[in-house]
């Protein structure tokens, strides 16, 4: 991968990863989003010959999932889905 290419992979990589971040709050998708950002974020570190930011970014998407995985916003009282009102 060129210089160019490399460099244009990751500002979208991070500005994706940092969006996502930032829409947390509104639904658990975008963790799961924010968990993918880091990922891509972590292959740029890796290609990019910096393999500390990588280590930590991988880090960071593992953290990611398992946030994902426990989150239950969606779930209501016992972690069970919300029961449909009574027309």
């Amino acid at each position: 991968m060129s210089g160019v290419a490399l460099t244009v992979y990751g500002v979208l990589a991070l500005t994706f990863m940092m969006t996502m971040y930032a829409l947390e709050g509104r639904d658990r998708r975008f963790v799961l989003a924010f968990a993918c950002g880091c990922a891509l974020a972590s292959s740029y570190g890796f290609l990019s010959g910096a393999w500390p930011f990588g280590v930590v970014e991988a880090i960071w998407a593992v953290v990611a999932l398992r946030r994902f995985q426990r989150d239950d916003r969606s779930a209501g009282p016992g972690g069970r889905p919300p029961k449909g009102k009574a027309g």
